[in-house]
């Protein structure tokens, strides 16, 4: 399973989080008292880690949520497609991998500033000949290059 169930009240800020289906990383948490009967709220906001997108959660601290297993993996570029988004990296083992994109190709809404900065970094690199790795994050299925570090 790509999930794991976790207290509302023990989510902190830098968690990640399931909010409607999509993993999430809490930027903002906090806990309300109720009433003499009612439970405790967590109020969570929380970024869609791979679209950029806001969510909003509200519900009582003793409720489990479901936490992504979430994981980053470093590749070396091989070589990257501007005009197609197609990128192939190199798995550990030699072997290749051609299922990602630039940050910048996305399915849903815009790219954000940050994807736009990650995949001219990573284009400027590969035109400067130098050795470009990135960082893949991964979760629920679904895959990003989040950051980019290149070397000579």
């Amino acid at each position: 399973s790509s999930t794991f169930p976790q207290q509302a009240g023990e989510i902190r800020k830098g968690s990640h989080l399931m909010i409607k289906g999509r993993p999430c990383k809490c930027i903002e948490v906090s806990t309300s008292k109720t009433g003499k009967h009612g439970h405790a709220k967590a109020h969570i906001v929380a970024l869609d880690i791979f679209t950029g997108k806001k969510y909003e959660d509200l519900c009582p601290t003793s409720h489990n949520l479901d936490v992504p297993f979430v994981k980053r993996t470093e590749y070396q570029v091989l070589s990257a497609d501007e005009d197609t988004g197609e990128v192939s990296l190199l798995k550990e083992g030699g072997d290749l991998k051609d299922d990602l994109n630039l940050p910048t190709v996305v399915t849903v809404g815009e790219p954000t500033d940050e994807d736009k900065k990650v995949s001219a970094e990573l284009l400027q690199g590969l035109l400067d000949g130098k050795t470009v790795v990135v960082v893949v994050q991964s979760a629920c299925n679904e895959e990003k290059i989040i950051q980019v570090k290149v070397s000579d």
